[in-house]
C-alpha cells in the first residue's frame, strides 16, 4: 500500500515509521519540503518528505496527521476535492492552544473536525481513529497491557474496513476496535480529549489508554426493571 501522512510532528512521524517498518511505500506531505529536510528528525532520510499535493497523489491512502486547526487548509493545498474515492484516516483533533494549556478545542458538541473534513471534501472517505491516545500507542498497543480500545467512527463500511486492517497490523485485534457508527460521532471521539489532556498531568505521562468494560446485558436488564437505575 502507498500512504501519503500529511504532517511532519510526533504523530506523523510515528505513524509513518510504523508504516515503512511494515513496508508500505510512504511519502509524508509539508508545506515546505526543503526546510523539513533540514530538520534533525529528516536527516537520515529515513522518511520521504514531498510537498502536500505531490504526497496526496503518490497516496493511495491519506493519513491526516496534521494540527487539527490547520486540517482543512493543508487537505485544500494537498488538492483532496480532486481525490475522489481515497480513504483519509483522520487522527487529528481540533485543539486551539491560543490560551496556553490545557488547549480548548475549536470544536465541540454539534461538530467535530471528522465531520468538517467529509462535509468539506465529500469525495473522501473520511474514517476517523486513533485520535484519543498517544502516537506510541497508535501503532503499539502493547505498550499498555489490557484490552484497552480504539474507536472508529465514518461513513463509508467498505473504508473502515480497510482501516481495521491497518489497525490490526499495528497490533490491534478486531475486538478492541470499537466502531461507534457515523461520522458524526467523532463529536465523542474528539471530545474525550480535554479528559485524556487532564489524565496526563494528573499521572505525569502519556502510556495509557481508554478500556470500555461493559455489564452482563442480562443482569442489567434485570437490575432496570427492579428500577434500581442510575443515569441515563
Amino acid at each position: 500500500m502507498r500512504y501519503a501522512v500529511l504532517g511532519t510532528g510526533t504523530v506523523g512521524r510515528t505513524i509513518a515509521g510504523r508504516l515503512l517498518d511494515l513496508d508500505h511505500e510512504v511519502v509524508i506531505g509539508t508545506r515546505i519540503p526543503e526546510a523539513t529536510r533540514q530538520r534533525a528528525e529528516f536527516a537520515d532520510g529515513r522518511l520521504p518528505v514531498a510537498t502536500f499535493a505531490r504526497a496526496a497523489r503518490d497516496g493511495e491512502t491519506l493519513i491526516n496527521a496534521t494540527n487539527g486547526l490547520a486540517s482543512v487548509a493543508a487537505l485544500r493545498e494537498a488538492g483532496a476535492a480532486d481525490l475522489d474515492g481515497r480513504i483519509l484516516i483522520d487522527v487529528a483533533n481540533p485543539l486551539d492552544f491560543a490560551e496556553g494549556f490545557p488547549p480548548r478545542l475549536d470544536v465541540v458538541n454539534d461538530d467535530s473536525l471528522g465531520e468538517m473534513l467529509q462535509r468539506t471534501f465529500p469525495g473522501l472517505r473520511v474514517v476517523k481513529t486513533l485520535n484519543t491516545m498517544n502516537c506510541r500507542i497508535m501503532v503499539d498497543p502493547a505498550r499498555v497491557p489490557g484490552d484497552h480500545q480504539v474507536f472508529l467512527s465514518g461513513e463509508d463500511p467498505d473504508a473502515k474496513a480497510t482501516v481495521r486492517e491497518l489497525l490490526r497490523s499495528f497490533g490491534w485485534p478486531d475486538a478492541r476496535v470499537l466502531d461507534l457508527g457515523g461520522i458524526e460521532t467523532a463529536r465523542g471521539t474528539e471530545m474525550l480529549l480535554p479528559l485524556w489532556l487532564r489524565l496526563m498531568s494528573a499521572l505525569g505521562h502519556a502510556e495509557f489508554n481508554f478500556r470500555v468494560e461493559t455489564a452482563d446485558v442480562a443482569e442489567t436488564a434485570e437490575t432496570a426493571e427492579a428500577g434500581a437505575v442510575g443515569p441515563v
